[in-house]
């Protein structure tokens, strides 16, 4: 597990999959993700059998916050497409419960992941793909240290309108200076 302050970083277990149906099939969480289909048990079920074929550090990782009597899930992140020759990543992060929105758990998970990542991956570079129609996601993301790299104009189609899609990244020799 990775620790932080207010939160914990874990594996995703078989029984973490309620939560990410329930949250995947909110249109308000989705809003900001790929997703654009409403998801089964089953599905989630079968994704999850998928996980073990995955390389060890591109498997999601369950948020967890402190609660009186435990931990809660709150939302998963991950790298994925992890190039070891260049020396790159690509995150993604999703808070699922909606209550813990604007409270600064995602960027304190972003953090600890990016901080792992710099620290024991010896990854250099760490990007993430950010819709231009989400303004909350794009100032929380440069608050933790990202930078915009570019634009792909119109990329991204959602509620019957193009939008595009934003790249930013932070690199290793910047990530200490944040």
């Amino acid at each position: 597990m990775i620790h932080g302050k207010n939160l914990r970083l874990r594996a995703i277990e078989k029984n973490d999959l309620p939560h990410f149906v329930r949250w995947l099939n909110d249109p308000e969480v989705i809003a900001g993700l790929t997703i654009d289909w409403p998801l089964s048990l089953w599905q989630e079920e079968e994704w999850f059998a998928g996980l073990a074929r995955r390389p060890l550090h591109e498997r999601p990782l369950m948020i967890e916050v402190a609660q009186n009597d435990g931990w809660l899930p709150i939302g998963n992140l991950s790298l994925h497409g992890i190039d070891w020759k260049i020396r790159q990543a690509e995150v993604g992060i999703v808070i699922g419960e909606k209550s813990f929105w604007n409270r600064g758990y995602g960027g304190e998970a972003l953090r600890l992941l990016i901080d792992h990542a710099f620290a024991e991956l010896n990854l250099n570079r760490i990007f993430l793909r950010v819709y231009a129609n989400n303004p909350r996601a794009i100032r929380a993301y440069e608050k933790i240290g990202f930078v915009h790299e570019g634009r792909l104009r119109q990329a991204h189609y959602a509620n019957h309108r193009y939008h595009d899609v934003l790249i930013m990244s932070v690199l290793r020799s910047e990530w200490k200076q944040v």
